[in-house]
């Protein structure tokens, strides 16, 4: 539904938004860096508009000069006319060319400076951001909204300069040459202003209605693909026919009634223009009987006439696209500005860097003791998940979070990785307030391994070595085989160097899994985070490297948050998490003997796993 949603807002905030200005400065802003482009475009269509008002006046000129003077070498000149006649055709030529070209090259480099900006901003983000945000959201401003931003600013402002100045040429010059006959097009100009108004009123609601519609059905279509099995096995087939029905006849009307207007505009544009013509050819052509006017002017004033609602057209289109571009700008300019929630101090930036100018050589060595100290925490919408929480950490120790979801497991990782941070309280590593240090500090010693495993296009050596960058073969190598991962990587074709597909989709979940382990390992972090990482792994493969990962957490500070309890076990403290409170701590047998809260869980989870071996040994 993410589509239905974009432009529920786009449509909504259109108007709401309409005289707010300031985006659109920030975006001219960004046209504007590139000047050199800017001011060869705007040239190119002053060049076109001047030619356009130009170019009936030879024309007049030459009906007057070689059909109306009557001399006997009144052609002698012909040629000076048929050379200025080719040198227009080329002067033409140069400037459509040129405003091709430079608006090709504003939109590009328009487009390209609102995508790298937008993107630039969100790699400042804090994880808190995306996790309160759409995908969808994200995408649409970084795709869509910047490409439709960028052709309305190159070829919407070039047709806006072109009619202005087209019709601001042709009406001075019908001023200086007829007053009489101008005021016919001055009386035509408001009929057409409000006219064209009120038409492309009635075809924007109809086009935002059919797009409305049309993004119901794309939703329809989405959930029909993605429930699929659910639709067959719940035999609602018809249901949903019917309701697909209902959409599609809903954007089909909406889309006739926009097709209407749009058709009626041409045909009251093309009657209202000769209606023009014809009153203008009425009166002009009686000034000509009675030999108040040449028939040379008469022409001129039929030409221009005819060419001065192709510029009232041009810019009605571009207000109305302007209009519509509103919310786009707006969102666009929203993503650019967006301030990060979680940010160092200066002063810890002067000592420490930003996340893509760090200054390594002042990063201190980080040990792993870690200490909640009274941190209460709530996310932005929602209840205390924390409140005057304290737990310290030594360094070195292995660390399960278990209990129900909910309970504040992955909330006190997420401080832990400062992705948030606490609401009051404060959170200390190794002595110290982790505000007193660098986000990039933090991060480059943590090593994450997420429930759902997150690849990303490339080889599975250019996967694990995004862990660090600067990674040998054999490191790479290495800490592939301490997972295990090298037993099916071998059997590939490509081996090390095999392609995982996007978003690893060559490999099972469990390859994925074992691979985003490897990242993790390579990068050796003091502090490990196990995000229910074995969940995604069978049976067997976990048993191959649950021994690796009790290896590798040696020296480390690990927390762990388990789904399976039986990957805890070894833990040198177990957390059991109830209501953002640790009800009970201490090591498993502890735990078992004590016969409370994590003994049922533990008696419970463990009946279940029997259950099911029963039912697939009898299967």
């Amino acid at each position: 539904m993410e589509d239905f949603d974009y432009e529920e807002e786009s449509l909504n905030d259109m108007d709401y938004h309409s005289n707010n200005k300031g985006p659109w400065k920030k975006i001219f802003k960004t046209v504007l860096l590139h000047k050199k482009t800017v001011v060869g475009l705007l040239i190119s269509v002053i060049c076109l508009a001047v030619l356009d008002v130009c170019y009936p006046l030879i024309n007049s000129y030459a009906i007057s000069h070689f059909f109306q003077n009557n001399e006997a070498n009144r052609f002698d000149n012909i040629w000076y006319m048929v050379l200025g006649y080719i040198g227009v055709s080329v002067a033409y030529g140069v400037c459509v060319f040129s405003f091709l070209f430079f608006a090709g090259k504003v939109e590009i480099q328009t487009s390209y400076e609102l995508r790298k900006e937008a993107y630039l901003n969100l790699q400042k983000l804090p994880f808190s951001y995306f996790d309160q945000t759409a995908q969808g959201w994200i995408m649409a401003r970084v795709t869509s909204d910047s490409r439709k931003l960028s052709e309305i600013i190159s070829w919407g402002c070039v047709d806006l300069l072109w009619g202005l100045l087209s019709m601001f040429g042709i009406l001075g010059v019908l001023l200086v040459v007829n007053t009489l006959l101008s005021i016919i097009v001055l009386i035509l100009l408001p009929v057409m202003i409000l006219l064209t108004m009120f038409i492309r009123k009635k075809m924007l609601k109809s086009y935002r209605d059919a797009r409305k519609e049309n993004s119901k059905i794309t939703a329809a279509y989405n959930e029909g693909f993605m429930g699929a099995k659910a639709m067959k096995s719940l035999v609602i087939e018809e249901r949903c026919y019917n309701e697909f029905h209902g959409k599609a006849t809903a954007y089909k009307k909406a889309s006739l009634r926009a097709v209407f207007f749009s058709a009626i505009f041409g045909p009251i544009t093309f009657i209202l223009c000769y209606i023009g013509v014809g009153t203008t050819l009425y009166f002009g052509g009686s000034m000509v009987l009675e030999g108040l006017l040449d028939v040379a002017v008469l022409y001129l004033f039929v030409d221009y006439t005819i060419k001065f609602f192709d510029p009232i057209i041009a810019v009605s289109r571009v207000i109305g696209d302007f209009q519509q571009a509103q919310a786009s700008a707006e969102r666009i300019i929203s993503l650019i500005e967006e301030e990060p929630e979680i940010v160092d101090r200066p002063e810890v930036i002067e000592k420490y860097g930003t996340i893509f100018e760090p200054k390594f050589e002042n990063f201190e060595p980080l040990i792993g003791d870690v200490e909640f100290k009274d941190v209460t925490f709530k996310y932005a919408k929602g209840e205390e998940v924390l409140k005057n929480f304290n737990l310290h950490i030594p360094a070195g120790s292995s660390v399960a979070l278990v209990g129900h979801t909910g309970s504040g497991k992955s909330t006190i990782v997420n401080l832990i990785c400062r992705f948030y941070e606490p609401t009051s309280g404060d959170i200390l590593i190794d002595g110290h307030s982790y505000k007193d240090r660098s986000i990039t500090w933090l991060h480059s010693n943590i090593g994450y391994v997420l429930q759902t495993p997150q690849l990303f296009s490339g080889t599975i050596m250019d996967n694990v070595r995004y862990g660090k960058l600067d990674a040998t073969e054999e490191e790479i190598k290495n800490a592939l085989k301490v997972v295990a991962a090298d037993e099916f990587i071998e059997k590939l074709d490509d081996g090390y160097n095999a392609l995982v597909g996007e978003s690893g989709s060559k490999l099972s979940v469990g390859e994925r899994q074992l691979i985003s382990f490897a990242r993790a390992i390579v990068a050796d972090p003091k502090i490990l985070v196990l995000d229910e990482a074995t969940s995604s792994i069978d049976t067997q493969t976990e048993s191959l490297i649950q021994a690796a990962v009790d290896k590798v957490m040696k020296g480390r500070t690990t927390f762990m948050i388990a789904h399976r309890l039986s990957t805890v076990v070894n833990a040198d403290i177990i957390l059991v998490m109830k209501d953002g409170c640790v009800v009970e701590s201490g090591k498993h047998h502890e735990l078992l003997a004590s016969k409370e809260y994590y003994f049922e869980l533990y008696k419970n989870q463990f009946t279940e796993e029997s259950i099911q071996k029963i039912l697939k040994s009898a299967a």
